[in-house]
């Protein structure tokens, strides 16, 4: 028997001597020109997809990662979706709850094309929306690919890895104006930004810098058991739209009616919808 061991440092790191084990029944591994790919069969927690030594996503507390960076957004956004963009994300969740919306058009920019084809053949049950026909798969760098867009998408996704390597560039100020110029006047832009427990510093990073470009910027919470401290953060920035403004009857209607569509949901739901976005008081008590 294997144990595999996610260590938390590195850069935006504040945990410095903890990280995570998990036990392992066997493992595959492959090397891309951007990053390791390795796939752990564990005993709690099913496949495990990593990147670089980093936990991504597992079979079993998935759900809550990619529902909660998707179903926020949508249910704020309140009307049939045209056009999606999603940056990263090449596991391929986070196109499966979007297509619980029914947009016409999903875009997936993702530079690395062998995690994408790993997670179609590892991973069907979070990959299985890839091959959807309104789903255009695009192996470009994000960053490259939004520039010069403008007044395109009705909700832009950045499902990306830590700050680290190609992924900074999703972190900055001048990523987040193009994302605002490609967003329609109602558009959604979301960001997974990170643990504000073990890495709170790159955080309000990601927050400060999306105020500087969003009239309306909401970090909100979730809780992943195999992410770092397990306190996961996302946040919306909207030029219009405010998630803590959606009326709760109308929510709980639209929920209900997606889930007669698509199944039920594992983790979001109207209450958490509002809950999330309660701030606890030490992730901003420095500032």
């Amino acid at each position: 028997m294997l144990w595999f061991t996610e260590y938390y440092s590195g850069e935006g790191m504040d945990l410095k001597g903890t990280g995570l084990t998990i036990k392992v029944k066997n493992a595959l591994t492959t090397k891309t020109p951007f990053q390791e790919i390795m796939l752990l069969d564990t005993e709690d927690f099913g496949k495990m997809l990593v990147l670089d030594g980093a936990i991504q996503t597992t079979e079993k507390d998935e759900f809550i990662y990619h529902e909660m960076i998707v179903h926020p957004a949508f249910f704020t956004l309140g009307r049939k979706p045209e056009k999606v963009l999603v940056i990263g994300g090449g596991d391929g969740g986070t196109v499966r709850e979007v297509i619980k919306h029914n947009p016409e058009k999903v875009e997936m920019v993702e530079i690395d094309r062998e995690v994408v084809e790993f997670a179609k053949k590892e991973l069907p049950s979070i990959s299985c929306a890839l091959d959807d026909e309104r789903v255009e798969l695009i192996f470009d760098d994000g960053r490259e690919y939004i520039k010069g867009k403008e007044n395109l998408y009705d909700v832009i996704i950045v499902d990306c890895s830590d700050p680290i390597g190609p992924s900074k560039v999703l972190y900055e100020e001048e990523f987040y104006k193009d994302a605002f110029r490609a967003l329609k006047d109602d558009g959604i832009f979301v960001t997974q930004s990170e643990s504000p427990f073990a890495q709170n510093k790159v955080h309000k990073k990601v927050v400060r810098e999306l105020q500087k470009v969003f009239s309306i910027v909401r970090p909100y919470f979730a809780f992943i058991p195999t992410y770092p401290s397990g306190m996961w953060s996302f946040t919306i920035g909207s030029k219009i739209l405010d998630p803590l403004a959606v009326n709760p009857e109308e929510l709980l209607g639209k929920v209900s009616s997606l889930e007669k569509s698509a199944g039920k949901l594992k983790y979001y739901n109207s209450q958490i919808h509002y809950g999330a976005f309660a701030v606890p008081n030490f992730i901003y008590e420095e500032e």
